[in-house]
């Protein structure tokens, strides 16, 4: 993998950049639809690729491990064949996901052990083979298992979780050095940045994982609880020891407000299951503001969703039309409001990319930030 700094910005941290993976370029800041699953929720492999070009999706190595299994992913190929996508895919390590399971695991120093939410089974993660399963799964960039403390962790529990995640990430650091890609497509792995809401942690670990020199490294264990503030000074912290020759990945966030606070602070990586989950339960984001479509002031809106808005935009698909699909309890409105939520999201970062290519990031967020916080 290659990362080229392709422009900075004046008055701010904001850069723009070009991830070169085997299987196509990523132009930074970035957003990934998230396909837990092997799937973005409700959205077809072509609408992701042609309709909104995502340049990089997002798979789960916890959900992809039970179902359809590592069996099954490495009879297919890998998840590239399995669901048809030839862009770039990042997995997630299932870090996250079994340690919301709370009550249905337990972490030891060998690992994580837990209960499949599926049907109680039980399973154990460790650091060595959640990079033999993301091997078989063949995403393009791989996370390091770690520990998510929630974002009201005290210091104790945040440094006995902190030092586990480090020797968690030299295991895994080894074991990923001494194995090799099994579809003949280049593999990197980042290591993840912890340390809760604590300064002098985030910058330990940040300089721990920097002592890896891998191809690029994630920030962890924010939006889990603490003030938005309280992240963005987070992201400052570890960012002034990341170096800005490897992308930054900022796991899990957020918002489009968070999404352009991050950028501005020197993240080029982002996911969130936000424009899909809220999609489906009504929201839409435009450039003006929130709608939640269920409000009866669509009722006889006869407008189109997003007026004079990119080509994905489906101008067919009134307010008032999208409004009774959701009353209705259609399908079709799960869909199209997925489809238009991730395009809007690609639509912004890529608004980021020009802004700060031309030198204009700063007021341009300025203003975007205003708007987006309307609820219309």
């Amino acid at each position: 993998m290659k990362f080229v700094l392709d422009s900075t910005c004046a008055g701010t941290s904001a850069r723009a950049g070009t991830i070169t993976t085997d299987h196509g370029d990523i132009p930074t800041p970035i957003f990934m639809p998230v396909g837990t699953a092997g799937t973005v929720k409700a959205v077809h492999r072509h609408e992701l690729a042609d309709d909104i070009n995502a340049r990089i999706i997002l798979g789960n190595t916890y959900h992809l491990y039970l179902r359809p299994g590592t069996e099954i992913l490495h009879k297919a190929g890998g998840l590239h064949r399995f669901i048809g996508w030839d862009r770039p895919i990042l997995t997630d390590s299932g870090g996250f996901q079994v340690f919301s399971l709370s009550g249905m695991r337990k972490l030891t120093e060998e690992g994580a052990t837990f209960r499949s939410h599926i049907d109680g089974s039980k399973h154990i993660f460790t650091p060595e083979n959640v990079v033999d399963i993301q091997r078989i799964i063949g995403s393009d960039i791989m996370m390091a298992l770690d520990e998510c403390a929630p974002g009201t962790s005290d210091r104790a529990y945040t440094r006995r979780s902190l030092d586990l995640t480090k020797r968690w990430l030299e295991r895994g650091w080894a074991h990923y050095k001494a194995t090799q890609p099994l579809y003949g497509h280049y593999q990197s792995y980042f290591p993840i940045v912890q340390g809760c809401t604590y300064p002098d942690l985030r910058r330990e670990a940040a300089e721990h994982v920097v002592s890896l020199d891998a191809d690029g490294y994630a920030i962890g264990g924010l939006a889990v609880g603490e003030p938005a503030e309280v992240m963005y000074d987070m992201i400052e912290v570890v960012n002034d020891v990341l170096p800005t020759t490897k992308p930054r990945y900022l796991m899990g966030v957020g918002t489009p407000v968070n999404i352009l606070e991050a950028i501005d602070r020197g993240v080029d990586m982002m996911d969130c299951v936000m424009p899909t989950r809220n999609g489906r339960n009504g929201m839409l984001f435009t450039p003006e503001g929130t709608m939640n479509m269920r409000n009866r002031k669509w009722a006889d809106d006869f407008s189109p969703l997003w007026p004079d808005g990119p080509t994905f935009v489906d101008t067919h698909y009134t307010k008032a039309y999208v409004r009774h699909l959701f009353i209705a309890n259609e399908i079709l409105a799960m869909q199209i409001a997925s489809i238009h939520n991730l395009g809007f999201y690609l639509w912004l970062v890529e608004q980021a990319r020009a802004h700060i290519i031309d030198g204009t990031f700063p007021q341009w967020k300025a203003e975007m930030v205003e708007k987006l916080n309307r609820r219309l």
